[in-house]
């Protein structure tokens, strides 16, 4: 066996597992994949075409990638997400901010301490929306490891415990209108990712966000990777002490629909019709 059938075998054998451990997926189920063209979503696509072509039951897949309007950037992930739909033979579903909303990031994003606030929240409302039209079961999105802890230092460092209920690879539904996520690389670490895409010569997009490095996430990206060098094995300590949490019953939050657009949210407004009013605000002036 070469090092690149023996290292597939690991990485697909450990989402495999993880998929069955978690019960992941179900017979019967139409599963939306998250498909941005980088990385993570891309394994995710080849993952889940693994394990559909393997499993003793059926399910159904389709990939949806969603074109945020940010300029010589972009558009290299949404060619990559469709070359790598059409190896996989999983139908994708093109969706932008343009289309939907009728904006780009590059055109609002000065409105906003961080892009990521905007943009964050319109691609996950576009994602959401466009799987429950298509009526999707679960959304599996390309949540490795790194991201995981990452997040959850995030809101460990916020003090947001509300936050602890999205941890952890499946979450439930909490409202009719909401699709559930699953994250069959949420044991998976960012650089047994990056492994595979090379060993595989995998087309993916390897550009990072020019305005991520602002965010919050970047800086303790950062910190994580320098004391992970210093001090091998301090991700997965974070990832043990994280799952020793996962048993204690999360704070679970009361949601209403959107007075404006009828959207589950847990205010009176959601936070996509908020995002509006303050770029409808900037516009005026």
């Amino acid at each position: 066996m070469t090092q690149k059938e023996e290292f597939n075998n690991m990485i697909f054998s450990r989402i495999n597992n993880l998929i069955k451990d978690y019960n992941l997926i179900k017979e019967g189920e139409k599963i939306a994949v998250a498909l941005s063209g980088g990385k993570d979503s891309v394994l995710t696509l080849h993952a889940l075409k693994h394990f559909q072509d393997s499993a003793d039951f059926d399910f159904e897949l389709v990939a949806i990638s969603v074109n945020e309007g940010i300029s010589a950037y972009r558009e290299f992930g949404v060619e990559a997400a469709i070359e790598n739909a059409k190896i996989c033979d999983i139908p994708l579903i093109q969706k932008s901010f343009k289309e939907e909303e009728n904006l780009e990031l590059d055109d609002i994003y000065s409105y906003f301490k961080s892009a990521c606030i905007p943009c964050g929240v319109f691609r996950r409302n576009i994602l959401n929306k466009t799987a429950y039209e298509w009526g999707a079961d679960k959304i599996a999105t390309g949540h490795n490891l790194d991201d995981e802890i990452q997040s959850f230092l995030m809101s460990f460092s916020r003090g947001d415990t509300v936050k602890f209920s999205k941890f952890g690879p499946e979450l439930d539904r909490i409202h009719e209108k909401l699709v559930p996520r699953i994250k069959p690389l949420w044991n998976t670490p960012e650089a047994d990712v990056k492994k595979w895409a090379i060993l595989n010569n995998i087309h993916i997009h390897i550009a990072e966000c020019p305005y991520s490095s602002l965010s919050l996430r970047a800086k303790i990206k950062h910190f994580l990777n320098e004391t992970e060098a210093k001090h091998p094995g301090t991700k997965n300590n974070v990832m043990n002490s994280f799952i020793d949490i996962l048993d204690v019953p999360p704070t679970r939050t009361v949601l209403n629909e959107c007075e404006i657009c009828g959207e589950p949210t847990s205010g009176k407004i959601c936070k996509t019709c908020e995002i509006k009013s303050i770029i409808q605000e900037n516009l005026k002036d």
